[in-house]
């Protein structure tokens, strides 16, 4: 078997080609609404101490977080498909905001479900990459559009490198309660950064390669695709593996005592190397097979965790994880929604990209709360590693037979 996309080609023409202000516009939102949430794990203990509830209550709330974002996604990007991608991006910097802000009170647990649970979750879930994303297939042509791919997500990469130390330093200085609060306010920029993205699905440079389906149509065509169902079922464990860690490695390593200032290097360090990592995948995906190339990546994940898990725990090692599993980290995303794109197109990109989404954040979802429930009854992480580790196997599986190229449709008269 050809390594080769047969999507691939070589990268033509001028890089001036690229819709630069609407690239540059959906990095920055794509950095904003990636930053707070990913530095959550750095407010549960503070947030615990003060408030005296589990690491349960915490994980169910993250938990809630995640599934929200997976509900909210595909409903969010068929809304934008129709209606333009800057209107729901107004509602993510609304949403967003508010659910901090509500987070931030910490009188009773329900206030932690409700605001960076459910109005969170659905933030991100109007403002992340899949709505980005779409905006950028939309106004890039297919033979560059994992090149803008991996820079879109590349910048929600830059997103988590600078807000683990941004978080860590104004909890510091302010406490994690008005920590949340600055970070509410710079929810608010979204709106006005995303300006420059408000077309839909029916604009844009590749407004004429759109092929006309009605919703209805479209999910019909979909689950009835075998590479689809496979690509669903593959970024179930994504979501799975990364909001784990996310949520719970800053107090992994304080449980195996070292120094907390390691968090926070660790977080700092898959960030800057999720740059890389991200901005390699929409390279490798533009000229090799997608399907193998997510394979590989999966196996990679669980190497990388096994061998974190069964070598001597200490500082470099946690540096060590944080690298690799930094170049490792969203490098599924561009591939993942690269394929979407050439199965299906752009018409109802934000909805399909949405429900692999709503994959992920399901696997999100059963990692985060895993986390903090088999903690509290083991008194230990481990089972939700391996758990993981096996994951990434099994996704490797299922992503190897993906088919990359477009549906069978029938040629208009």
């Amino acid at each position: 078997m050809s390594l080769s996309s047969p999507a691939s080609r070589p990268l033509a023409g001028n890089p001036a080609a690229l819709p630069w202000l609407i690239i540059a516009a959906g990095s920055v939102v794509a950095l904003l609404t990636f930053g707070p949430r990913s530095a959550m794990g750095f407010f549960q203990l503070p947030l615990l101490q003060e408030t005296g509830w589990d690491r349960t209550t915490f994980g169910l709330a993250m938990a809630i977080q995640n599934l929200c974002w997976g509900l909210g996604q595909p409903v969010f990007g068929a809304i934008a498909d129709r209606f333009g991608t800057w209107r729901v991006l107004l509602l993510a910097g609304v949403l967003y905001a508010s659910g901090l802000a509500l987070m931030s009170v910490g009188e009773a647990p329900v206030t932690l479900y409700i605001g960076g649970g459910v109005l969170v979750g659905l933030g991100v879930g109007a403002g992340s990459f899949g709505i980005v994303l779409s905006a950028f297939a939309r106004n890039v042509a297919p033979e560059r559009r994992s090149f803008a791919f991996g820079i879109g997500t590349a910048a929600g990469s830059a997103g988590m490198f600078l807000f683990a130390p941004l978080s860590q330093a104004l909890i510091s200085a302010y406490g994690w309660s008005d920590s949340l609060l600055v970070l509410a306010a710079l929810m608010l920029l979204v709106p006005i950064v995303a300006i420059p993205l408000r077309g839909n699905a029916g604009s844009g440079s590749q407004k004429q390669a759109v092929y006309k389906q009605s919703i209805a149509e479209a999910l019909k065509e979909a689950f009835g695709h075998k590479s689809y169902l496979l690509l669903v079922s593959g970024f179930f464990v994504c979501g799975y593996q990364v909001a784990f860690i996310t949520a719970h490695f800053p107090a992994y390593i304080r449980d195996i005592g070292i120094d907390a200032r390691y968090a926070v290097m660790a977080l700092a360090l898959i960030g800057f190397f999720n740059i890389i990592g991200s901005l390699s995948a929409g390279i490798i995906g533009q000229r090799y097979s997608k399907p193998y190339f997510l394979s590989l990546i999966y196996i990679g994940r669980s190497i990388a965790v096994s061998a974190f898990l069964l070598l001597p725990q200490t500082p470099t090692s946690v540096i060590v994880f944080a690298i690799v599993m930094g170049l490792l980290w969203l490098s599924t995303v561009p591939p993942t929604n690269g394929l979407v794109a050439i199965m299906f197109g752009t018409g109802h990109l934000g909805l399909l990209g949405g429900i692999v989404f709503l994959s992920h954040q399901v696997g999100s979802f059963l990692g985060v709360w895993m986390g903090g429930y088999l903690y509290d009854h083991f008194g230990s992480y481990d089972p939700v590693w391996w758990i993981g580790v096996g994951l990434g196997l099994f996704a490797a599986l299922v992503h190897w037979p993906i088919e990359e190229r477009a549906v069978a449709r029938p040629v208009a008269a």
